[in-house]
């Protein structure tokens, strides 16, 4: 059905949330969110009212005089989010579909406020600092790459190291789980991945009902149970310094794998906790597309692309944006040279000179074992791919 400028529009149920420069518009429905600027939520208003489309664009005319307004395109875009539910008293199909229903509401609020609060606060940036100190002042307390190797037989180390993994992942989504239910918002765990590590994920669409400044603890929930987390294997390591060997390797595996978890945060060039943290404090929003938009535009070749608006006042945000979009790049390598590429060669130097034993050898099954291992953990690392995107 053609909207012509006599339509009268019927809207699905919205919410409108002020934000940081714009509004939000919440479609309660799907669980979508849309950025729009004061005319467009102006003319949600006036067409909830019932008003005709013409009237609607003299209205908005006479109001922002210095604005282009154009009724009929914005009510096409109303259109194709599947936001218009009538035309004319006629009602439209679409093709959208609710959301599969969020949980975690058996967590009660006041459990979620214990952990996120004006006194823990304090407490997770006093960790953090401590942190730093005893990584200074020890050096042996800094994570190596062999600090992965527990044990001597290699099968043994895989399991291990995906077990304490699993539990530090839960414990890291479950800081952003708890700060979702301190305000009161559902979510739900699914499974994702960075680069070529799986990982577990927590839906966070709902923060866009908070105000801008309440949404940042949510981003920063999981880094503060990582702090939590790294300190206390840190100073484990210098109080039962003289323990059994596995304690402390166990200590060594949660150094490791919480250091490298707290570092790929700050490779923005992905989604990560502390890109969405920038978005929220710049209210630039797609910042990632306009710095590879920008960057792109300065490389020799060209791609063909679909252009990114990048607004007058957000040009600067995205220029700085894009100098640590390249400074995570660099991290990123730098977590392969330091940790990944010796890992996978200490781990080949250990499990090759097995599979010259014979069969009935402990250390050809070790070696066996372990490469099978390798590859189950690819293979749920390709499914992960798969569904992402297969979705696109």
């Amino acid at each position: 059905m053609n909207i012509m400028i006599r339509s009268i529009l019927s809207l699905i149920p919205l919410e409108i949330h002020k934000d940081r420069k714009h509004y939000i518009v919440e479609d309660t429905s799907s669980r979508e969110f849309y950025e729009m600027n004061e005319v467009c939520i102006d003319a949600i208003y006036l067409i909830q009212q019932g008003f005709l489309l013409g009237e609607i664009e003299r209205q908005l005319k006479e109001k922002y005089s210095d604005e282009e307004v154009n009724i009929l395109d914005f009510a096409e875009q109303l259109l194709e989010l599947n936001l218009i539910r009538e035309i004319n008293g006629v009602k439209i199909e679409t093709n959208s579909n609710k959301k599969e229903k969020l949980g975690f509401l058996w967590i009660s609020p006041r459990i979620g406020k214990f952990f996120f609060n004006e006194v823990a606060y304090f407490v997770y940036a006093l960790l953090l600092v401590v942190n730093v100190i005893l990584l200074s002042s020890h050096p042996t307390l800094f994570p190596h790459f062999k600090d992965l190797f527990i044990f001597n037989f290699m099968v043994l180390n895989i399991p291990a190291w995906v077990g304490l993994t699993i539990i530090l992942v839960l414990i890291h989504e479950f800081g952003h789980i708890l700060a979702m239910r301190a305000n009161n918002l559902p979510t739900k765990l699914g499974v994702g991945h960075r680069l070529f590590l799986v990982v577990f994920e927590t839906e966070m669409d709902s923060v866009w009902k908070l105000p801008s400044k309440n949404r940042n603890i949510l981003y920063l929930a999981g880094i503060c149970f990582d702090t939590v987390i790294l300190s206390i294997a840190l100073s484990s390591q210098l109080i039962f310094n003289n323990d059994s060997g596995v304690f402390l390797g166990v200590m060594k595996v949660i150094v490791l794998d919480t250091f490298i978890r707290i570092v790929y945060q700050c490779c923005v060039y992905m989604k990560t906790d502390l890109y969405y943290l920038i978005e929220n404090i710049t209210g630039c929003y797609n910042l990632m597309e306009s710095a590879q938009q920008l960057i792109k535009k300065q490389l020799p070749f060209k791609f063909s692309q679909k252009d990114e608006v990048i607004f007058e006042s957000e040009k600067k945000v995205v220029f700085l944006y894009s100098i640590f979009y390249f400074i995570g790049v660099f991290l990123s390598v730098s977590l392969f040279v330091i940790f990944y590429i010796p890992q996978l060669f200490y781990a080949l130097k250990k499990v090759l000179p097995g599979f010259e034993k014979a069969p009935t050898s402990l250390l050809f099954w070790d070696a066996a074992l372990f490469s099978l291992q390798i590859l189950i953990v690819l293979m749920f690392l390709l499914n992960s791919w798969r569904k992402k995107y297969l979705q696109k």
